[in-house]
């Protein structure tokens, strides 16, 4: 046998385990990023649940505000204290949440 067979024949069992490895590596990392990827998307999608829920409660505020406003207006009706009161507790709410929606986008800008 010449020295160049001898030296393929030694080498090849080491290539083979390589190239085994390499693919195994590769499908692994395909994996994980398919696994990362379905994760964002759920992130992504809960974030956005998020902030649909609170658009929701927002539109259910103001509406709220409306009708008490449109029921206070009404001149046969005796709203009590409740009324008046829900109203006050709304409007501050919804200015606390203003307030904080500004601080969260103050952090995020300083953040980037």
């Amino acid at each position: 046998m010449s020295p160049a067979w001898t030296a393929f024949c030694a080498a090849f069992p080491g290539a083979i385990i390589s190239i085994v490895v390499g693919v195994l590596v590769a499908r692994m990392n395909k994996k994980l990023d398919r696994r990362e990827r379905e994760k964002d998307e759920k992130d992504e999608a809960a974030a956005k649940n998020a902030a649909m829920i609170i658009e929701l409660i927002m539109a259910s505020l103001s509406l709220s505000e409306a009708t008490a406003e449109a029921v206070q207006r009404i001149p046969d009706t005796h709203c009590n204290g409740d009324m008046h009161e829900a109203l006050d507790e709304a409007r501050q709410v919804k200015k606390k949440y203003r307030q904080f929606e500004t601080e969260q986008a103050a952090k995020a800008m300083q953040r980037s």
